[in-house]
């Protein structure tokens, strides 16, 4: 085996052990010409690359988290404290097990959310009451999460990426958010921009949603290298956060740092897609 190709096996290893927990027998999603999302379809490159999913998720939990009553079913029913990494590595599961997985394996995740959601509900600190069911609130996560994830691939994958490729994604996802219940859900980026900017009047930063922020910027890293790439993928998912949004969130864009930040990132994810690549020969 050359060099390269230990250098490949390795970090294809470290990403899949990161994403699959191994412990619960859980293995890489396999791609299937019968899944719910088409193959070739933009979602498919969109969702496919490693660190532009990484980066746009931890944004996305940011963003989502200033609704309070996300914050709230996330804060009362959710053991993200103790175990972050756990809770984006299942999201990252669900992606991947709807766009790419056979039909019915994709059905099935979606079967099992429901559920959990129609399980989760109470009361935010105010009084209000929450539902994770509530189809306005599944719109807002569905719209903040598929914003996000398209913005770190125009970003760090795509800078060119065409307005009607960036249309056509949240018509591939739209699909899957009906299924899971949300309601409106947008199928154009213009849709989905407007959706964002209703939903700004229910917005509110708090402790609690700094406090899920931090968390998600200082996850658990394994030796000094995973460290410093997390800190470089942190600040690029604060950086892919709207101005407003991380004004909320009190926090900092790299400013005159930025294009050293968004140039270690594009090289990051370079490696990874040049290392994956190899799977696909």
């Amino acid at each position: 085996m050359s060099i390269a190709d230990r250098l490949r096996a390795s970090l294809v290893g470290e990403v899949r052990a990161l994403f699959n927990d191994t412990a619960r027998g859980e293995a890489p999603v396999q791609r299937s010409d019968d899944a719910l999302i088409p193959p070739g379809s933009v979602a498919w490159r969109v969702h496919g690359d490693v660190t532009t999913m990484m980066i746009g998720g931890m944004s996305a939990l940011m963003l989502q988290m200033l609704h309070p009553a996300a914050l709230a079913g996330v804060w009362d029913h959710s053991d993200f404290r103790a175990d972050m990494i756990g809770r984006l590595r299942r999201t990252a599961r669900f992606i991947a097990q709807t766009t790419f997985a056979e039909r019915a394996e994709g059905e099935a995740a979606i079967a099992r959310v429901r559920r959990i959601h129609a399980a989760v509900s109470g009361a935010m600190p105010g009084g209000a009451l929450y539902a994770a069911d509530d189809p306005g609130l599944l719109a807002w996560v569905h719209v903040a999460g598929a914003m996000q994830f398209l913005e770190g691939w125009r970003r760090f994958g795509e800078p060119g990426m065409r307005r009607a490729d960036q249309d056509r994604y949240f018509a591939d996802v739209a699909p899957v958010a009906r299924l899971l219940g949300a309601d409106p859900v947008p199928e154009t980026r213009t849709e989905a921009e407007r959706l964002i900017a209703h939903f700004r009047r229910e917005l509110q930063a708090s402790a609690r949603s700094r406090e899920v922020a931090h968390i998600v910027l200082d996850l658990p890293a394994r030796g000094a290298r995973h460290a410093a790439i997390q800190r470089l993928m942190g600040q690029a998912a604060v950086d892919l956060l709207p101005d407003w949004a991380r004004a909320m969130h009190r926090r900092p864009a790299s400013g005159l740092a930025r294009p050293a930040v968004d140039a270690a990132t594009y090289g990051t994810a370079s490696l990874l897609r040049w290392a994956f690549a190899s799977q696909d020969r």
